[in-house]
């Protein structure tokens, strides 16, 4: 197996880190494919300058150390801990800013063995703990050491043929359960199948050719895990590892409830949207506030170091996830383990692939196209009125690695136009793509050198032109800045804007009623020409009135629900300007106000178009534009 830092081709080339895993699995009779493969799903073989992921595991064998990772932590105060919305996001309904406060100062007292194989291998090697958590190279070893044992434990020889070591990669999950375990060793596989090939963050190329191979998934049967049946409530593909934890639906005192809505979707409304999130919390910690019944909910949590998925409410219900109540009523949310100002806290490959799974699974169910426009990050939903727009959260943030993530779904960023096309999808290389951001580790601190999928905006073709402003997320005479958290002046891979200008290696977009400048050179492009459909004002307007959610006209409410306000947001969008369509919609209203699902009621009226206005969507009353291609 080559694994080079050069062009494939010459074993000779092999320095560094591909090195390392030549001569690991060498050392310990392991073939590389598998110890690359591993590796590859664990950390993509990234090194994370010595930073543990949130489950306590360091280097590019994810090593879990989770004792030592969490003395080091600071108590989170989990999925709402940045931003202040309300998460059910409905003015008829509002529920004041969960606040559940930091969690408890994390016991390392009673570590499972899952999350301390890093003690093991430096027993395996004599290699010290510190080295094993900061050194490549001795990660590598350790790793190749866990994956022997592994085989030897299952009565297995150190055998050359790749097939034979299902078992031990099973076991290197640290899973509980039989479904768990192999879905880990499953996405291995495929990653040796497929082949691989990356420079990694310590600038080594690292290559695993694509091989054919057959596992003998036999040989996880001496793994002794449970096997239970899935749970039937349990709306997940087949091939992840998926759980029932329901949510609390749960009447409380004084008449409230918590902490979802019953419905009847897609049979009452359409299911549009799904939600990327990340928890800003530990696995434990999201599980523990997703069941409380005075707190807020989502559909599905991924566990990083493995993939695992916990469903907590049925995709008929809504959650109360997105602080946007449109949204929340036409969409499901994802939580995937992880912190947003933390990057090599990592977002694990098992878990991009099993999201990606889920994803897929659901767009088929709900016929949800697989782009930018329906599948959000929760920074892209908008603030339902202009008091909301400020406090809206920002999760998961400028490193998650969307192009790799719609790599993953079947669905890449590819130029649909040529080089005047009247549309760009912004797609920068996330590995060499590092804009600078601040306040990861409290306020005007920088943040380290990470790869990102954002592009930030400027007002002049000029890399010190000041940022684009964004009135609604800085009220006031705000200026946009370059903190991790802010996304006033940034576009994300996979977002689509009508082009305004190009000029030499820049390119200006239409962005909240200005024109937008995102270095975008031939040599390094961070975006990609498209074609599609777009809407300006009609003649003789003069703005373009703007929303945060598609609520119906007056006219549509019976008598007996209450009529929602329709106040555009203060942006102000000059009429001659064009911005993106992501779909054309009825405007709906869901009314759900009582614990008792029986008189719910789904208001609809006039049509609107969903467009990408900054780095939020927003809604256009479709009377008050004119489409038309780009």
């Amino acid at each position: 197996m080559l694994t080079t830092a050069g062009p494939a081709g010459a074993d000779s080339d092999a320095t560094g880190l591909a090195r390392a895993f030549a001569d690991a699995a060498e050392r310990h009779g392991v073939p590389e494919s598998v110890l690359l493969g591993v590796s590859y799903l664990t950390s993509r073989w990234d090194g994370h300058d010595g930073a543990p992921s949130v489950s306590g595991g360091y280097g590019p064998m994810h090593l879990t150390d989770a004792a030592t990772a969490l003395a080091a932590s600071e108590p989170t105060g989990g999925h709402h801990a940045h931003g202040t919305e309300d998460a059910r996001g409905d003015t008829s309904r509002p529920l004041p800013p969960p606040s559940p406060g930091p969690r408890d100062a994390p016991d390392t007292r009673a570590v499972p063995a899952d999350l301390r194989t890093l003690a093991e291998a430096a027993e395996l090697t004599g290699l010290d703990p510190a080295e094993l958590r900061t050194g490549n190279a001795a990660n590598v070893t350790g790793g190749a050491a866990l994956l022997a044992a592994a085989q030897r434990d299952l009565g297995h020889p150190a055998s050359g043929d790749p097939a034979d070591w299902y078992g031990a990669v099973a076991a290197y999950a640290g899973a509980g359960t039989r479904e768990a375990a192999e879905f880990f060793a499953d996405e291995v596989y495929a990653v040796i199948n497929e082949g691989a090939s990356r420079v990694t963050d310590s600038g080594d190329r690292v290559t695993l050719p694509p091989r054919a191979v057959v596992p003998d998934t036999r040989t996880a049967d001496a793994l002794g895990l449970p096997a239970a049946p899935r749970d039937p409530r349990v709306e997940c593909p087949r091939s992840v590892s998926c759980a029932w934890l329901p949510a609390p639906y749960e009447e409380l005192a004084g008449g409230g409830y918590g902490n979802h809505d019953q419905a009847r979707r897609p049979a009452s409304q359409s299911v549009d949207y799904i939600v990327i999130h990340d928890t800003e919390a530990t696995w434990e910690t999201t599980l523990d506030l997703v069941q409380d019944p005075e707190y807020v909910s989502w559909h599905y949590s991924l566990r990083s170091r493995d993939g695992h998925i916990a469903q907590h409410v049925a995709g008929e219900d809504v959650g109360w996830h997105a602080g946007n109540w449109y949204v929340n009523a036409k969409s499901i949310g994802l939580e995937h383990e992880g912190f947003l100002t933390d990057p090599d806290a990592w977002y694990t490959e098992a878990m991009y692939r099993t999201s990606a799974r889920l994803v897929r699974h659901l767009a088929r169910e709900y016929d949800i196209p697989l782009d930018r426009h329906h599948i959000l990050g929760h920074d892209n939903v908008q603030g339902p009125t202009d008091a909301s727009v400020p406090g809206m959260h920002t999760d998961p943030g400028p490193y998650w690695d969307w192009s790799h993530y719609f790599d993953l779904l079947g669905a890449p960023f590819r130029a649909t136009a040529g080089p005047r096309g009247g549309l760009v999808t912004i797609a920068p290389d996330y590995e060499t793509h590092t804009p600078a951001y601040e306040d990861c580790e409290g306020a005007g601190s920088p943040c380290a050198p990470h790869g990102s999928a954002a592009v930030r905006l400027h007002t002049a073709p000029a890399h010190d032109a000041p940022l684009v402003r964004d009135p609604g997320t800085h009220p006031g005479d705000g200026e946009s800045s370059t903190g991790v958290n802010d996304v006033g002046a940034r576009a994300s891979a996979g977002q689509q804007f009508a082009v305004a200008e190009r000029r030499g290696a820049w390119t200006a977009i239409w962005y909240l009623g200005q024109k937008a400048w995102f270095h975008n050179p031939a040599d390094a492009p961070t975006a990609v020409n498209a074609r599609g459909w777009v809407v300006t004002g009609k003649d003789g307007a003069a703005t373009i009135p703007v929303y945060g959610r598609a609520y119906p006209e007056a006219g549509a409410y019976p008598a007996d629900v209450p009529v929602q306000p329709v106040v555009p947001l203060s942006y102000e969008i000059p009429a001659d300007q064009e911005y993106a369509v992501g779909l054309r919609t009825d405007s709906e209203y869901y009314r759900a106000v009582t614990f008792d699902p029986v008189g719910h009621q789904v208001v609809r009226g006039e049509e609107y178009f969903q467009i990408q206005l900054g780095h939020r969507i927003a809604w256009v009353r479709a009377d008050d534009v004119e489409l038309r291609r780009s």
